[in-house]
């Protein structure tokens, strides 16, 4: 079988450091070329030295690429929407790991992005790139918008209560490694300004906040959502607060998970009694495509801690883009995302 053509734009962040991790371990793809215009003929390993010994590729110029089968898009914000006509003359598949096409609404670019979306046109094109809940539409789909990251560490833990039970109120705290940042330093990740630090850095109205929003229906005003830099690299810890206006029990929230989640290949169910681990932690998922949810009702106040850990740059990111690309192209999905994590 003729394997399929990959390319990647953008490729010296650590979103395309990633797929090119994942993707020369996949045994049905080949990686026809990955882009930098900063570090044009220099080795993919001078930039992601642990690829060192395991690919021959060069970063090559954008203005060289060519047609391939997929195309995977790791740009920064407004840069991919400027140019997605000539991307999507190049390839069959378009996977866009920006934020440039994830929300369906113009308005919502100009309230969460301060952003007039130059082919707003375009939006409902894209297929919101979360498997667990829009599997069928990702089947043979040509244009998808992998979700970001604290949006995928809220909405997948929230989505079958949210569609199950009467909710009054929903608070999520979020606990993010640096390399959420990205690959440029800033006065925020530089070491010296981020060791120690537990910092909120966008308390109220962050933009991850319009995709949650936008797939989990009929909560307007009941989401409530503030991140924090914490001294990880990798990871996100949401433990998340919600607020019901109706009786249920814990068996009831088992029941509406299993029936949700049960066939999932890359969701876990963490609740020990005792132990280190007893709930999700990002230590436990670092490197893997893995959504660790737990949760626990507290009875004094009947809210329900709902928790979940992910790698912010494979389930965040990088895997989920993979796992969409699986999915579109009709291959199994896990292939090429089957790493264990780590431990200790």
């Amino acid at each position: 079988m003729k394997k399929i053509e990959i390319g990647i734009v953008g490729g010296a962040g650590y979103t395309g450091g990633e797929l090119v991790r994942l993707l020369i371990q996949h045994e049905k793809v080949k990686i026809s070329y990955v882009t930098s215009r900063k570090f044009v003929g220099k080795s993919i390993f001078k930039r992601h030295p642990n690829l060192r010994g395991f690919t021959d590729l060069k970063f090559i110029s954008p203005d060289d690429i060519s047609k391939v089968d997929v195309i995977f898009l790791c740009l920064p914000h407004g840069v991919t929407a400027s140019k997605i006509k000539e991307f999507s003359s190049l390839s069959n598949i378009v996977i866009d790991l920006s934020s440039d096409f994830r929300l369906k609404s113009k308005e919502d670019y100009n309230s969460y992005y301060n952003y007039e979306h130059p082919h707003h046109e375009l939006l409902n094109e894209f297929i919101y790139g979360m498997p667990e809940l829009h599997r069928n539409m990702l089947k043979e789909s040509s244009k998808i918008a992998v979700p970001g990251c604290t949006a995928t560490g809220a909405i997948l833990p929230l989505a079958p209560i949210v569609e199950n039970f009467k909710i009054n109120k929903i608070i999520i705290d979020a606990k993010v490694g640096s390399s959420a940042s990205g690959a440029s330093p800033t006065d925020g990740s530089h070491h010296p300004e981020r060791h120690g630090v537990v910092r909120c850095f966008k308390p109220s109205n962050h933009r991850h906040l319009a995709e949650m929003y936008q797939e989990l229906k009929n909560m307007d005003g009941k989401i409530n959502f503030s991140p924090h830099a914490v001294e990880m690299v990798r990871g996100i810890q949401s433990t998340i607060h919600v607020f019901f206006d109706q009786k249920y029990n814990e068996k009831d929230i088992w029941r509406t998970m299993i029936q949700k989640y049960r066939d999932e290949p890359f969701i876990r169910f963490v609740r020990e009694k005792s132990g280190g681990y007893r709930f999700p932690e990002p230590k436990i998922v670092m490197g893997t495509n893995m959504c660790d949810i737990g949760f626990e009702k507290d009875p004094s106040t009947e809210r329900l801690i709902l928790i979940s850990a992910i790698d912010n740059l494979v389930k965040g990111a990088s895997g989920q883009a993979v796992q969409c690309m699986n999915i579109a192209i009709g291959i199994e999905e896990p292939l090429g995302l089957t790493q264990l994590g780590f431990h200790p």
